[in-house]
């Protein structure tokens, strides 16, 4: 317990160091807010990797999780943290994103503490989201409408061949054995479906809809994978 308290701890302070990195770059250096977004984005979902290292329990996760969603939620009320609330269109993604990281270390928790189904949907999360929404607005082509939400096949590209990618080099590095057929096809249906619930997410839902997605398409291909 103690070595948990002494982590979770560590964990929480450099969350705070992060929004603080954040909320420099957006009020000191005027970076747009679209940027540090992505910038808090990234860095909370690499510092939540940490998590099946530093903590053997689902409890300290809930309780990390639960303590930012309450600071996120505070943030809000009283119009704090400028660097990831001051969009001008209506999100719940800095509150989705606990629930999110939760949610993949209870599947990781439930699975045998199989790394891949947590640092599989996390990943995708935090490099493959950003990173189509940046190619998007960057190359905007082909815009399309799907369930409400406004997307461009650039992004949903981008987000697609980062997401097939992070999941073969994921798996190459957890399991380093041969690659088979099955396997590519397995990682490309991990791709697209992921790809699919980005692209009908919108408001910030995203957030949940990836990893959990993420998590099940894995599931649903879990003899091809591992």
């Amino acid at each position: 317990m103690e070595t948990n308290l002494k982590n979770t701890l560590i964990l929480a302070g450099c969350y705070l160091v992060l929004f603080a990195l954040g909320e420099l770059l957006y009020h000191s250096l005027k970076v747009k807010v679209e940027l540090t977004r992505k910038f808090v984005h990234l860095g909370t979902g690499l510092l939540a990797l940490l998590f099946p290292v530093l903590l053997d329990n689902h409890w300290w996760v809930l309780l990390l999780c639960a303590s930012f969603a309450v600071i996120l939620i505070c943030s809000l009320r009283f119009h704090l943290l400028k660097s990831i609330n001051a969009i001008d269109r209506k999100s719940v993604g800095s509150l989705a994103y606990p629930v999110a990281v939760y949610g993949c270390y209870l599947s990781y928790s439930y699975q045998g503490y199989q790394y891949i189904y947590y640092y599989l949907p996390i990943m995708i999360l935090a490099i493959s989201d950003p990173l189509a929404a940046l190619c998007g607005k960057k190359w905007p082509w082909g815009s399309y409408r799907i369930a409400g939400a406004t997307k461009t096949a650039t992004g949903s590209l981008a987000f697609f061949i980062s997401a097939f990618l992070i999941a073969f080099i994921s798996w190459r590095y957890l399991y380093l054995s041969d690659m088979h057929t099955s396997k590519v096809f397995a990682f490309a249906f991990i791709a697209l479906l992921s790809t699919i619930a980005e692209a009908v997410s919108k408001d910030g839902y995203d957030n949940v809809s990836i990893p959990f997605t993420v998590v099940i398409s894995m599931l649903l291909t879990q003899s091809w994978i591992i």
